[in-house]
């Protein structure tokens, strides 16, 4: 039987875009979204940022910023990144893959990179950065106790649905809200390491999902573009 890892390494390999988008010309931003084992589940490991930051302060999100001069890759950017906020050396990361890129309101080619971290990892949250760490199962992110949706609308005509989850983590004793981006790129890992419909409503036709999100991204990018054009 294979392990949960080995089988969540294979789904994920199936759904690597590599390189595939980095040459839009867009900034570059990466996040790492990293997954740990615990009592034979998946959870993934996810920030709170200081509420100090000018931009979205006290939001959940992945270990994650801009690209760098110094980032070989997006896959540099997200350890760099990790390594700054939480104190997550890139040696204990096992890289697998990098899944379909977002666009976030800043117009930020957004690349989540997946890898494995150890389920003994303690994170050593840089204060100036993340206020709080914390994990959650993975199955969540399809099966939520808590969980809502709007629609929403770029301001270049892109529309889609907006994920809302409130996580009680009982370890902490509070809850956290994941919503955006950061829940964007939850749900598409979910659906892809577990292949199962989802309690809620999705963007994608789950029968297509590799062509049905990169084809959502296209969509989402080239509203962008026209928007740049209109306003020219």
């Amino acid at each position: 039987r294979t392990s949960v890892k080995e089988s969540a390494r294979l789904r994920l390999r199936e759904f690597d875009v590599g390189a595939k988008f980095s040459h839009l010309p867009l900034p570059k931003a990466s996040v790492l979204l990293p997954l740990l084992v615990r009592g034979g589940r998946l959870h993934l490991l996810l920030t709170v940022r200081a509420m100090q930051l000018r931009r979205s302060p006290g939001q959940v999100c992945f270990p994650g910023g801009k690209s760098e001069i110094i980032d070989k890759d997006e896959i540099d950017t997200a350890l760099r990144e990790a390594k700054e906020e939480v104190g997550l050396q890139p040696e204990k990361v096992e890289v697998i893959c990098r899944l379909v890129p977002g666009i976030d309101k800043m117009k930020n080619l957004v690349t989540p990179v997946v890898g494995f971290i150890d389920d003994t990892f303690q994170a050593i949250p840089n204060p100036d950065e993340v206020s709080d760490v914390f994990v959650v199962p993975l199955e969540y992110f399809v099966k939520p106790l808590n969980y809502n949706s709007f629609p929403y609308k770029t301001s270049s005509g892109y529309s889609g649905k907006m994920h809302c989850f409130t996580y009680d983590d009982h370890e902490h004793k509070r809850s956290f809200k994941i919503w955006g981006l950061t829940a964007h790129f939850a749900v598409f890992l979910a659906l892809v390491i577990f292949g199962k419909r989802p309690t809620f409503e999705v963007d994608y036709d789950l029968d297509n999902l590799i062509s049905s999100s990169e084809n959502n991204f296209m969509s989402l990018y080239a509203s962008l573009c026209e928007g740049k054009e209109s306003k020219l």
